[in-house]
C-alpha cells in the first residue's frame, strides 16, 4: 500500500514513530535505504553529498556512512550549531566510516567543482519542511546539481520544490531519482514538480503502516497492488450482462470515432455486453467498426420519447457513459438531461455531456456520478474560468465540495476527488496527449462502474490502468501512439503483484 502525506501529516507521523522507535533509529534506516539505491545504481566511484542544515542533511550523512570503502565519499555540509540527536549521530557515524566532511560551497564555481568526477550526487539540502524560495546560501549548490553531468538522487524531495503544492523555485533541483522516505509527498506527484523528481522510489524507514494510515487524511495514490485490489474479478457464474453491461450514449455524424473508441475500451476493460446508443446518422459508421458491441439508434421524435427509449434500453445495463462525440445541439441536451433525471444507474459524463450539464449540475446531485473534464472543460463547468497555475487542487476541491460530484480532472497530473480525499494518478505519459484518449478513459470508467465499483474507485482505477496502457504503447512506439492503440493494450498493461520490499520503485 502506498501513502501520500502532506508535510504536516508527515511531521505528525514522524513524531509518533519517534516515540516508538526513536529518531536515531529512523535516520539510520533511512540512510540504509538510500545507500541501497546508490549501490544498485553505482558499483563504486565518487559519491558526493550536499547536506543542508536539517535532518535532510542528516539523511545524506547517514547514507554515506552506510557505504563501504569501495566508494570515495565526500559530504559538503551546511553549518548547524544545534543539530538534532539523529543528525549528530549521522555526522559522527559518517566521520567514523571515513567520509570526508567539508563545508558546503556557496559560490557557483566552488559548488560545481565539488561535483567534479562524481558518479553520483545526493541532494540532501532540504526536505519536506522547506519553504520557497531557496535561501541564497543554497542556490549555488542547487544550480551545480543541475549543471553537473552526474546522477542526482534527491532525498525525500528535490530541494526547491514545495512538498505540498508541487510549486518549484527557479533553482529547484532536477533529480535523476528521488527517494521518498516513508511516504510520498503530494508535491512529488503534481506538476511542475513531478518532472523534477525523476524516477520515484519509496523507502520504508521503520514508520509502521498503521501510523502512516492514521495520518494520511488528505491525499491518496494507487500502486500496482492497490490497483489490483480494486479491479473486479469476473465470477465463475457470470453471464455476459452480470460481467458488466455499460450503456454508452455517444457519437454523431461528425464524430463517430469517439463512440467507437469508448465502446472498444469498455469491452477491453472487461465488460461482457456493451450497448451504444447513437444518432441515426452515426449508426452506419459505428456498426462498420463495432462487431462485438450492440449499436442502437436514438429516436428522431420528441426529446421525451427518446429519453423514454433510452430508459428502456438502460433497464438491462449496469452503468451509463454519456458524451464522447455526442452533438452539442439543443435537442441532444434535452434528451440526455431528461434521461439522467430519471435514471438510477451510475453515470460517467465526458466531453459533450459536460457541455449539456454545465449549467444544470443540480440534476446530478445525489447520483452516483463521475465527471471527467480536461482543464478547458473544467473552466466552463466550474463557472470560475481558467485554472491558474498552482491552483488545480484547490479549484477541484472547491468544485467537489460545492457540487457533491466525484470529478476526475485530466492532465499530466490527473486528479480525482470526492468529498473526503484527493487522489493523484501517478501513471501516464505525454504520448496520451492525442485525440480520443479521453474517450477511451470514459469507456473504461463505465465498465468499472457497471462491475460495481464506486464512482471514485472506478475513476481512480481506470486512470491508473489507462496511464499504464499509455506507457506500454509509448514503449512500443516511440512516436505516433494513437487512442486506438490503448484498448488492445489494456490486458498487457495489467501489473503483477510484487513482494513488499524496504526500497521499491514507484514511478
Amino acid at each position: 500500500m502506498i501513502y501520500v502525506l502532506t508535510p504536516d501529516e508527515m511531521r505528525a507521523a514522524d513524531a509518533a514513530a519517534c516515540e516508538r522507535v526513536g529518531e536515531i533509529a529512523l535516520m539510520r534506516e533511512a540512510g540504509s535505504r538510500i545507500a541501497e539505491l546508490i549501490r544498485a545504481r553505482h558499483r563504486g566511484g565518487r559519491i558526493v553529498a550536499f547536506a543542508g542544515p536539517g535532518n535532510n542533511g542528516g539523511d545524506a550523512l547517514a547514507a554515506l556512512a552506510n557505504l563501504d570503502a569501495g566508494y570515495e565519499r565526500i559530504a559538503y555540509v551546511a553549518p548547524n550549531d544545534a543539530p538534532s540527536p539523529a543528525r549528530a549521530d549521522a555526522a559522527e557515524r559518517a566521520r567514523a566510516a571515513g567520509v570526508r566532511v567539508l563545508a558546503l560551497p556557496t559560490s557557483d564555481d566552488d559548488a560545481l567543482g565539488a561535483l567534479a568526477e562524481a558518479a553520483c550526487a545526493l541532494d540532501g539540502l532540504f526536505g519536506t519542511g522547506a519553504r520557497l524560495p531557496l535561501g541564497e546560501a543554497y542556490r549555488a549548490a542547487a544550480r551545480a546539481l543541475n549543471r553537473a553531468r552526474t546522477d542526482v538522487i534527491a532525498l525525500d524531495i528535490p530541494s526547491g520544490i514545495d512538498a505540498l503544492t508541487g510549486s518549484v523555485d527557479e533553482n529547484a533541483v532536477r533529480a535523476s531519482a528521488t527517494v521518498a522516505l516513508a511516504a510520498l509527498k503530494p508535491g512529488l506527484l503534481l506538476q511542475p514538480a513531478r518532472e523534477r523528481a525523476g524516477e520515484l522510489w519509496l523507502a520504508q524507514i521503520g514508520i509502521s503502516e498503521e501510523t502512516l494510515r492514521e495520518h494520511a487524511r488528505t491525499y491518496a495514490a494507487l500502486d500496482d497492488d492497490a490497483f489490483l485490489d480494486l479491479l473486479p474479478t469476473r465470477p465463475v457464474v457470470a453471464d455476459k450482462r452480470s460481467a458488466g453491461a455499460p450503456l454508452i450514449i455517444a457519437g454523431s455524424a461528425q464524430f463517430p470515432g469517439a463512440a467507437v473508441l469508448c465502446a472498444r475500451a469498455a469491452a477491453r476493460a472487461g465488460a461482457g455486453y456493451v450497448t451504444v446508443a447513437t444518432p441515426v446518422a452515426a449508426a452506419p459508421a459505428l456498426r462498420s467498426h463495432l462487431i462485438e458491441q450492440v449499436v442502437v439508434t436514438l429516436l428522431d421524435g420528441t426529446a421525451e420519447a427518446c429519453a423514454d427509449d433510452l430508459l428502456d434500453v438502460a433497464r438491462r445495463c449496469g452503468a451509463v457513459a454519456i458524451g464522447p462525440g455526442l452533438g452539442l445541439d439543443e435537442r441532444t441536451g434535452h434528451v440526455v438531461r431528461a434521461f439522467v433525471e430519471r435514471v438510477d444507474l451510475p453515470l460517467v459524463l465526458d466531453a459533450s455531456a459536460l457541455f449539456h450539464f454545465a449549467k444544470r449540475l443540480e440534476l446530478l446531485r445525489g447520483k452516483q456520478c463521475v465527471l471527467t473534464p480536461h482543464a478547458g472543460e473544467f473552466a466552463r463547468l466550474s463557472g470560475q474560468g481558467t485554472i491558474a497555475a498552482g491552483t488545480r487542487v484547490a479549484r477541484l476541491r472547491e468544485f467537489v465540495a460545492r457540487t457533491g460530484i466525484v470529478t476526475l480532472l485530466k492532465g499530466s497530473d490527473t486528479l480525482i476527488a470526492d468529498d473526503t480525499c484527493t487522489h493523484i494518478n501517478a501513471t501516464g505519459t505525454p504520448a496520451l496527449a492525442t485525440a480520443g484518449t479521453g474517450d477511451v478513459l470514459t469507456g473504461m470508467i463505465a465498465t468499472l462502474l457497471a462491475q460495481g465499483l464506486s464512482p471514485v474507485d472506478a475513476a481512480r482505477a481506470a486512470a491508473y490502468w489507462h496511464g499504464r496502457a499509455g506507457q506500454l504503447c509509448a514503449a512500443q512506439r516511440a512516436v505516433g501512439v494513437v487512442a486506438g492503440d490503448l484498448p488492445d493494450a489494456l490486458a498487457a498493461a495489467l501489473p503483477t503483484r510484487r513482494e513488499p520490499a524496504p526500497l521499491s520503485r514507484y514511478a
